[in-house]
């Protein structure tokens, strides 16, 4: 390793790498002798901090109130990023573009010039890849033709999926219902999204977040935070039925 790395995560006010805040930050630098140095801060936004981002990540306005702000500890953190590469995961995509916009707010510039970005997600996804060409290669033993075609594309999925049940012989004695519920992780679906299940109790449970596999109707506040966020119509419209009951 000709220089350090500097592995970082973030939790934040949000999702809008623009315009939301940092309100905890990990760094883990592996240098260059086999060392490593840790640091880990929460900090305060400077603004109220989303109950539905509370309740994902457990961080409260209370939390932070006494945590130094960012600006504050922007020097020590540029320092540590300073003539190393940078690493993450899903990195490339929030992390990296998030800090970098919020030291531009905060009158820093993060010079990324010669700095080379390792993304352990984007890794993931290369080698673990789950593209119906990839699929036709391994259970059918073949090059997918015309990929991306439409018919072409139907086809293949009928002769993987016929494959599929061929290999696992656990699947080859489901019927259609069990079939649909292990393709959903062995939890009902509600919406189109995913958002919700269906639970023992014939309950809509939630199905993402701190409060996955809760019981809803048990989650009101989270509930309320949905219906101010981009989810879907038919997830808002479970959220509005259990609301009213």
């Amino acid at each position: 390793m000709s220089k350090p790395i500097v592995f970082f995560d973030l939790e934040t006010t949000g999702v809008d790498k623009m315009n939301d805040r940092i309100v905890e930050i990990a760094i883990v630098k592996l240098n260059v002798d086999g060392s490593k140095e840790e640091f880990h801060s929460l900090i305060n936004p400077g603004i109220p901090i989303p109950e539905g981002a509370s309740e994902i990540h457990g961080i409260t306005d209370e939390k932070v109130a006494e945590a130094p702000t960012l600006k504050t500890m922007l020097p020590m953190i540029i320092g540590k990023f300073e003539g190393a590469d940078v690493g993450g995961f899903n990195s490339n995509s929030y992390d990296i573009p998030l800090l970098y916009v919020e030291m531009l707010r905060n009158g820093y510039t993060w010079n990324l010039d010669g700095v080379l970005f390792i993304d352990a997600c984007n890794i993931f996804r290369r080698k673990e890849e789950r593209t119906l060409t990839a699929a036709v290669k391994f259970y059918c033993g073949k090059d997918h033709e015309d990929a991306h075609g439409a018919m072409a594309d139907v086809l293949a999925t009928i002769e993987v999926f016929k494959e599929q049940r061929k290999r696992y012989e656990d699947l080859g004695t489901l019927n259609r219902s069990e079939l649909a519920l292990y393709c959903n992780y062995d939890s009902q679906r509600a919406d189109l999204a995913g958002n919700f299940s269906i639970d023992t109790d014939g309950d809509y449970a939630l199905a993402f977040g701190k409060h996955k596999g809760q019981k809803a109707k048990n989650c009101i506040s989270y509930l309320q935070w949905m219906l101010g966020q981009d989810f879907m119509p038919d997830t808002k419209a479970i959220i509005n039925k259990i609301l009213k009951t």
